[in-house]
Protein backbone atom coordinates (compact mmCIF):
# COMPACT_ATOMS: atom_id res chain seq x y z
CA UNK A 1 0.00 0.00 0.00
CA UNK A 2 2.89 2.32 0.75
CA UNK A 3 4.31 1.76 -2.73
CA UNK A 4 0.93 2.33 -4.43
CA UNK A 5 0.32 5.51 -2.42
CA UNK A 6 3.81 6.78 -3.27
CA UNK A 7 3.27 6.01 -6.97
CA UNK A 8 -0.05 7.87 -6.94
CA UNK A 9 1.51 10.89 -5.18
CA UNK A 10 4.43 10.94 -7.62
CA UNK A 11 2.08 10.91 -10.62
CA UNK A 12 -0.01 13.70 -9.08
CA UNK A 13 3.14 15.79 -8.52
CA UNK A 14 4.45 15.15 -12.03
CA UNK A 15 1.07 15.86 -13.66
CA UNK A 16 -0.46 18.88 -11.94
CA UNK A 17 -4.10 19.43 -12.88
CA UNK A 18 -3.28 23.06 -13.74
CA UNK A 19 -1.38 21.76 -16.76
CA UNK A 20 -4.75 20.78 -18.24
CA UNK A 21 -7.04 23.61 -17.04
CA UNK A 22 -8.23 25.15 -13.77
CA UNK A 23 -6.33 23.82 -10.73
CA UNK A 24 -8.15 20.96 -9.02
CA UNK A 25 -7.52 19.06 -5.79
CA UNK A 26 -7.40 15.28 -5.84
CA UNK A 27 -10.91 15.08 -4.34
CA UNK A 28 -12.23 17.27 -7.18
CA UNK A 29 -10.70 14.99 -9.81
CA UNK A 30 -12.03 11.87 -8.09
CA UNK A 31 -15.56 13.33 -7.95
CA UNK A 32 -15.38 14.34 -11.61
CA UNK A 33 -14.27 10.81 -12.51
CA UNK A 34 -17.23 9.31 -10.62
CA UNK A 35 -19.63 11.65 -12.45
CA UNK A 36 -18.00 10.82 -15.78
CA UNK A 37 -18.64 7.11 -15.15
CA UNK A 38 -22.17 7.72 -13.86
CA UNK A 39 -23.62 10.85 -15.51
CA UNK A 40 -26.57 12.21 -13.56
CA UNK A 41 -25.47 10.61 -10.29
CA UNK A 42 -26.84 12.13 -7.10
CA UNK A 43 -24.78 13.64 -4.30
CA UNK A 44 -25.47 10.82 -1.82
CA UNK A 45 -24.55 8.15 -4.37
CA UNK A 46 -21.37 10.02 -5.30
CA UNK A 47 -20.53 10.20 -1.59
CA UNK A 48 -20.95 6.44 -1.25
CA UNK A 49 -18.77 5.82 -4.31
CA UNK A 50 -16.04 8.04 -2.83
CA UNK A 51 -16.58 6.96 0.78
CA UNK A 52 -17.28 10.59 1.73
CA UNK A 53 -20.09 12.23 3.67
CA UNK A 54 -22.77 13.90 1.54
CA UNK A 55 -21.94 17.32 3.00
CA UNK A 56 -18.30 16.92 1.90
CA UNK A 57 -19.47 16.02 -1.60
CA UNK A 58 -21.83 19.03 -1.58
CA UNK A 59 -18.90 21.30 -0.79
CA UNK A 60 -16.87 19.82 -3.67
CA UNK A 61 -19.88 20.12 -5.99
CA UNK A 62 -20.34 23.80 -5.16
CA UNK A 63 -16.64 24.48 -5.77
CA UNK A 64 -16.75 22.69 -9.12
CA UNK A 65 -19.90 24.53 -10.17
CA UNK A 66 -18.21 27.84 -9.30
CA UNK A 67 -15.34 27.13 -11.70
CA UNK A 68 -17.57 25.84 -14.49
CA UNK A 69 -16.78 22.14 -14.23
CA UNK A 70 -20.17 20.81 -13.10
CA UNK A 71 -23.85 21.37 -13.69
CA UNK A 72 -26.40 20.52 -11.01
CA UNK A 73 -29.95 19.83 -12.13
CA UNK A 74 -33.02 19.05 -10.08
CA UNK A 75 -34.07 15.43 -10.48
CA UNK A 76 -37.33 15.27 -12.43
CA UNK A 77 -38.72 12.52 -10.18
CA UNK A 78 -37.72 14.16 -6.85
CA UNK A 79 -37.40 17.93 -6.65
CA UNK A 80 -35.31 17.59 -3.44
CA UNK A 81 -32.62 15.57 -5.22
CA UNK A 82 -29.92 16.91 -7.50
CA UNK A 83 -28.29 15.20 -10.47
CA UNK A 84 -24.72 16.01 -11.45
CA UNK A 85 -23.37 16.42 -14.97
CA UNK A 86 -19.92 17.29 -16.31
CA UNK A 87 -19.56 20.40 -18.40
CA UNK A 88 -17.71 20.23 -21.72
CA UNK A 89 -14.80 21.99 -19.98
CA UNK A 90 -14.63 19.25 -17.35
CA UNK A 91 -14.78 16.51 -19.97
CA UNK A 92 -11.93 18.10 -21.90
CA UNK A 93 -9.83 18.64 -18.78
CA UNK A 94 -10.35 15.08 -17.54
CA UNK A 95 -9.37 13.67 -20.93
CA UNK A 96 -6.27 15.88 -21.14
CA UNK A 97 -5.30 15.00 -17.56
CA UNK A 98 -5.84 11.27 -18.25
CA UNK A 99 -3.76 11.36 -21.43
CA UNK A 100 -0.83 13.09 -19.72
CA UNK A 101 -0.95 10.49 -16.90
CA UNK A 102 -1.17 7.62 -19.41
CA UNK A 103 1.84 8.96 -21.31
CA UNK A 104 3.86 9.38 -18.11
CA UNK A 105 3.14 5.87 -16.85
CA UNK A 106 3.63 4.32 -20.30
CA UNK A 107 7.04 5.97 -20.52
CA UNK A 108 7.98 4.59 -17.10
CA UNK A 109 6.71 1.10 -17.88
CA UNK A 110 8.53 1.08 -21.24
CA UNK A 111 11.80 1.61 -19.38
CA UNK A 112 11.30 -1.47 -17.22
CA UNK A 113 12.74 -4.89 -18.02
CA UNK A 114 10.37 -7.36 -19.71
CA UNK A 115 10.01 -9.42 -16.54
CA UNK A 116 8.80 -6.39 -14.57
CA UNK A 117 6.34 -5.41 -17.33
CA UNK A 118 4.97 -8.95 -17.38
CA UNK A 119 4.67 -8.97 -13.58
CA UNK A 120 2.69 -5.71 -13.69
CA UNK A 121 0.38 -7.11 -16.38
CA UNK A 122 -0.27 -10.22 -14.29
CA UNK A 123 -0.83 -8.20 -11.10
CA UNK A 124 -3.63 -5.98 -12.47
CA UNK A 125 -6.42 -8.62 -12.36
CA UNK A 126 -5.43 -9.60 -8.82
CA UNK A 127 -5.46 -5.97 -7.73
CA UNK A 128 -8.94 -5.53 -9.26
CA UNK A 129 -10.14 -8.61 -7.38
CA UNK A 130 -8.67 -7.24 -4.14
CA UNK A 131 -10.43 -3.92 -4.73
CA UNK A 132 -13.76 -5.69 -5.24
CA UNK A 133 -13.25 -7.88 -2.16
CA UNK A 134 -12.48 -4.88 0.05
CA UNK A 135 -15.19 -2.60 -1.35
CA UNK A 136 -17.89 -3.51 1.14
CA UNK A 137 -20.30 -1.31 3.06
CA UNK A 138 -22.17 -1.82 6.28
CA UNK A 139 -25.94 -1.62 5.88
CA UNK A 140 -28.41 -0.38 8.53
CA UNK A 141 -28.54 -3.81 10.20
CA UNK A 142 -24.76 -3.91 10.57
CA UNK A 143 -24.36 -6.53 7.86
CA UNK A 144 -21.65 -6.12 5.30
CA UNK A 145 -22.60 -5.94 1.64
CA UNK A 146 -20.64 -5.20 -1.47
CA UNK A 147 -20.74 -1.57 -2.54
CA UNK A 148 -21.52 -0.57 -6.08
CA UNK A 149 -19.28 -2.42 -8.51
CA UNK A 150 -15.89 -0.81 -8.46
CA UNK A 151 -14.94 1.10 -11.54
CA UNK A 152 -12.14 -0.45 -13.52
CA UNK A 153 -8.96 1.33 -12.46
CA UNK A 154 -6.78 2.51 -15.30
Amino acid sequence: MTTMAALRRLIRRRVPTEACGPPLRGAHVELLQVIKKQPGIGIASAGRALHLAANSVSTLVNQLIDIGMLERQTAPDDRRAARLWLTDTAKQQLEAFRQVRVDLVAEGVAGLPDTDRQALTKAVPALRALLAALDVEEDASGSLRHAQPAARPR
